[in-house]
């Protein structure tokens, strides 16, 4: 199973590496050919409609027009969590927000105090924003050693870091501001509202009007990347609902059974409906920016001849000291700090979703800027000092992974109870589940009162529910402090007998034989008609005239049905779908994905443990 947020976190961590690679080769052709690298990313390049159009360098093209995606891309992911990540219970979203305030703040405060009374501290700027595809990078080399939590801090961190710092170069970095220009970006702004309000779902409008803003921008004066992270935030993030599901699937059967181009049309506009907006874009978007978009961008930024003097005039040099401490110092004190403030003015109510040694570990790791640092610089500096500020970014980079390690391995000597409670902290989780889960009425297997509980809604006619069948015989085996609890939520639309399955089930479990059934149910999802029912309920010595008259009279159809119900309630619109106490899995549904939610499960049940 694949979910957004792990396709995010996926992309941004394999993109890491092709980041570093072109940020190399940047550097490599800058010092063999220093005339061709700086010739080549100055050369011109104008796009025009009859007499009117733009004109701008390749430089400005990447720094200016592909960074939009960028920021388009980061939007996206920041709706989505607002809509349906961790950032859904709103209490959630004021220690991050902070948090990245804060690291924002405590940053450009130590560059200042480098350059007090210099003309270099108007490049404040540089020296606040983290690079969200740097720092998930490095997420990932520590991903053992870390929690998965970490990862949404961080990034919500990010994201406001970015959303900030566009601020910034819109008000303090932006030229001299065209009045005009800038009324005709904000009204084309507020067309895109209208449009939204009015439910109209076609790309190619927003597109367009999103050129509009853009170039209106760029002749304001104003930075025009503003847009892609605007646009990014405006696009609604949902899960597909089973009703639209069940829909999708009704026009694709009617395909299946007169394949015409206008039912083909029908069933593809009725499959993408029933994806958020959201979605569909970060699917088609992210992998280019990550992979093509940012790269390009360094390339044509970090280039820089590198020498020995030049080294060591840089050093000496206020503003790389300045980015340098800012980073290495400013943003783990930042984030930190205002974390531990925030949680004891709110007496403990706002808290990490981690713990306190993971909560450093991040703001070591927030302490990587990259592209929105270069981006400032280069809008800020010329010359020498744009040397020394891109000379302090990439020590910075450096310095965060060094200190990232340093702070791992610190926790790494801890004895267990001690580092289990710095890595995830006594922050209550999320629960996603909407009904708890009752022994005296859900179907447990394995101890009633386990830690740690797993919930599956299933389908016996699924064949990824018979898959998913094995992988929790075999996390049973290997914990026994867990229980299982299967539910109900047979998708009839396209398992035409799972419904009378899950009331076999529960024929059988009137006289205590549900577990056989649902075993023998899942070795034969291909056979589940009547007769096969009624053979697996004398395979399983059950008194047949009653299972008999169970399933003529659907006794068991008000129990399916109320799974159903918390099903809807919980969110769930497919199966298999696991459920870690009362915490939606989202993942792999193999051994090491389930193993790995249960092992932080039972790690939380053992903090929240007297001791």
């Amino acid at each position: 199973m694949r979910t957004p947020l792990r396709d995010f976190l996926r992309t941004e961590t394999g993109s890491a590496a092709v980041l570093l690679a072109a940020a190399v080769a940047a550097l490599v052709w800058a010092n063999l050919g220093p005339g061709t690298y700086e010739e080549f990313w100055r050369t011109d390049l104008a796009v025009r409609v009859g007499s009117t159009g733009v004109s701008l360098e390749l430089r400005a093209w990447v720094n200016s027009g592909l960074m939009t995606l960028f920021f388009f891309v980061v939007g996206l992911e920041a709706r989505r969590e607002f809509d349906m990540g961790e950032l859904r219970e709103r209490k959630r979203v004021a220690l991050p927000l902070l948090a990245g305030l804060s690291g924002m703040v405590v940053p450009v405060a130590v560059y200042l105090a480098f350059n007090a009374g210099q003309a270099s501290a108007h490049g404040w700027g540089a020296a606040m924003s983290t690079d969200t595809a740097f720092a998930l990078g490095m997420l990932a080399v520590f991903g053992t050693r870390l929690p998965r939590g970490l990862r949404t801090f961080i990034l919500t961190v990010a994201v406001v870091d970015d959303f900030v710092a566009l601020g910034v170069i819109a008000i303090a970095y932006s030229g001299r501001i065209n009045a005009l220009a800038l009324v005709v970006a904000l009204a084309t702004f507020g067309v895109i509202l209208l449009v939204r309000a009015l439910g109209l779902r076609h790309g190619v409008v927003y597109g367009l009007l999103a050129v509009v803003v853009w170039v209106a921008l760029l002749e304001s004066g104003v930075d025009p990347v503003v847009t892609g992270l605007a646009m990014g935030l405006l696009t609604y993030a949902y899960p597909a609902a089973r009703s639209d599901l069940e829909r999708a699937s009704g026009l694709f059967r009617l395909f299946r059974e007169q394949p015409t181009p206008e039912l083909e049309r029908s069933a593809r506009i009725g499959l993408a409906s029933a994806i958020s907006p959201n979605a569909r874009l970060q699917r088609m978007y992210h992998p280019w920016t990550s992979y093509v978009i940012v790269p390009v961008f360094a390339l044509a930024n970090v280039g820089i001849p590198v020498s020995g003097a030049q080294l060591a005039d840089a050093f000496g040099s206020p503003v790389t000291l300045g980015i340098l401490f800012a980073y290495l110092l400013g943003k783990p004190v930042g984030i930190l700090g205002s974390a531990l403030l925030t949680t004891r003015l709110s007496r403990g109510r706002l808290r990490p979703p981690v713990g306190w040694g993971a909560t450093a570990a991040g703001g070591t790791i927030a302490g990587v800027g990259f592209t929105v640092s270069l981006l400032i610089a280069t809008l800020a500096f010329h010359g020498d000092q744009l040397a020394q500020a891109k000379i302090g970014i990439l020590s910075a980079v450096l310095c965060s992974f060094a200190a990232t390690w340093l702070v791992t391995r610190a926790i790494g000597t801890l004895p267990r109870r001690p580092r289990i409670n710095a890595l995830l902290g006594t922050a209550e989780s999320i629960v996603d589940l909407s009904a708890p889960v009752d022994p005296d009425r859900d179907h447990v297997r394995g101890p009633r009162h386990a830690p740690v509980t797993v919930v599956e809604y299933g389908d016996f006619e699924c064949p990824y529910c018979g898959l998913a069948e094995p992988v929790i015989r075999e996390l049973l085996a290997d914990f026994g402090d867990v229980r299982y609890v299967w539910r109900h939520l047979p998708l009839n639309d396209v398992h035409p007998n799972a419904q009378l399955a899950a009331e076999a089930a529960e024929a059988a479990a009137a006289q205590d034989g549900y577990w056989e059934m649902h075993d023998l149910l899942l070795r034969h999802q291909g056979d589940l008609l009547p007769a096969d029912l009624l053979r697996y309920a004398e395979a399983g010595a059950l008194d047949t005239d009653r299972f008999h008259r169970d399933l003529q009279a659907h006794a068991g159809a008000a129990r399916v049905a109320e799974d159903v119900e918390t099903a809807d309630v919980s969110g769930v619109s497919g199966t298999p779908t696991f459920f870690v106490n009362g915490r939606r899995h989202h993942g792999a549904y193999d051994i090491e994905g389930l193993s790995a939610a249960v092992r932080a499960a039972r790690a939380r049940s053992a903090l929240a443990e007297p001791s």
